[in-house]
């Protein structure tokens, strides 16, 4: 199952975020990744959540602006370079990362990060031939 991340496009004002994240809670949607950036206009908020589908139909409800896309949540060595084992295969395919962020927890001695790309297919394919470990539904559940 892939991963799927939902974002907001919201106005950089006080008390936005904080509009996003009590729309979840009041429907027990739990936050395990999120990145937000206030370089654009609107801001953009990538969140993955536990229940996705819900987050986008709740958030929508509400008014928001709301966009899905499949990213990848893969594992890398929790140890200086250990991000070039996803970052080499990706540059010699010519994979473009358009925004990258942590999960939240730690898995074992791993840290996971989330990547949204350009080429979601090649993207998937190189790193699975690189050894890559790649997270898909389990995740939701962590």
């Amino acid at each position: 199952m892939p991963i799927t991340q939902v974002s907001v496009a919201v106005q950089n004002t006080p008390g936005k975020l904080n509009e996003i994240c009590e729309i979840l809670e009041k429907e027990n949607i739990n936050i395990k990744a999120i990145m937000a950036s206030s370089v654009l206009s609107p801001v953009q908020v990538h969140m993955i959540v536990d229940e996705p589908a819900k987050a986008e139909n709740v958030l929508r409800g509400s008014g928001l602006t709301v966009s899905t896309r499949e990213v990848v949540a893969v594992a890398t060595p929790d140890h200086p370079g250990g991000l070039n084992a996803v970052l080499r295969p990706l540059r010699e395919a010519k994979v473009n990362i358009e925004c990258l962020y942590p999960f939240i927890t730690l898995h074992g001695d791993e840290a996971i990060i989330i990547i949204e790309v350009d080429k979601i297919k090649e993207a998937k394919e190189v790193l699975k031939k690189h050894w890559v470990k790649a997270y898909g539904a389990e995740l939701y559940k962590r």
